[in-house]
């Protein structure tokens, strides 16, 4: 993924978390998943394009329309109001590819830390396949706020990395990845409930 994408997806999960526990409005949210959804359908075209059938160059850009493709369907559900049962059945699809990918990242592009950022993708795109293919309402506070954190975990920080030339592949780095994707999992789960909790002691009568 190029690391100026990769920095939108940080913004645009962002926000998709923010919208998730009621604090950005869904038509909002819409503009940011059109801007980046369509950056993440156009530049790996460019990119493909122009590789000269280099297997390793389009695998590295395939990936991105995965992205594309879901937050241009976040954008288009949002914008007319339209069920989510489809976008949850396509999340599953995604969360199957990231797990290829990161066994990719593993076995092949020799990068351990990203090999893990697939495999909490994986994780967060389960939870939307269960959250919206699935109805598990319960588990809309859990994954927004794991949302808002995968975030700047998976993306906005080893965007800003890379693109400093800061970014290390090694493995000490990949556990430290896994263990901020366990972290983020307990944490999203507290301020999952921390939010309900709080949200029925606002509604509940005096």
């Amino acid at each position: 993924m190029s690391n100026v994408g990769l920095l939108y997806v940080g913004a645009v999960l962002f926000i998709n978390g923010l919208m998730l526990i009621g604090k950005v409005p869904g038509k909002s949210a819409a503009i940011i998943n059109f801007f980046v959804g369509a950056m993440q359908v156009v530049f790996p075209t460019i990119i493909i394009a122009q590789s000269n059938g280099d297997p390793a160059v389009i695998l590295g850009a395939s990936g991105l329309y995965l992205f594309g493709f879901t937050y241009l369907y976040v954008a288009l559900n949002q914008t007319f109001g339209l069920p989510g049962e489809g976008l949850g059945w396509f999340s599953l699809f995604v969360a199957f590819c990231a797990v290829g990918y990161g066994i990719l990242n593993f076995t092949q592009a020799n990068d351990p830390v990203f090999g893990v950022i697939w495999w909490i993708w994986a994780v967060l795109w389960f939870l939307f396949f269960l959250l919206l293919g699935l109805g598990k309402d319960s588990l809309t506070l859990f994954t927004g706020w794991f949302t808002i954190i995968v975030a700047h975990l998976t993306a906005t920080i080893p965007a800003l990395l890379l693109l400093s030339g800061s970014f290390e592949a090694t493995t000490t780095n990949a556990i430290w990845m896994a263990a901020g994707g366990f972290l983020a999992l307990a944490a999203a789960w507290f301020l999952g409930k921390r939010t309900a909790v709080s949200r029925a002691s606002a509604t509940a009568p005096a």
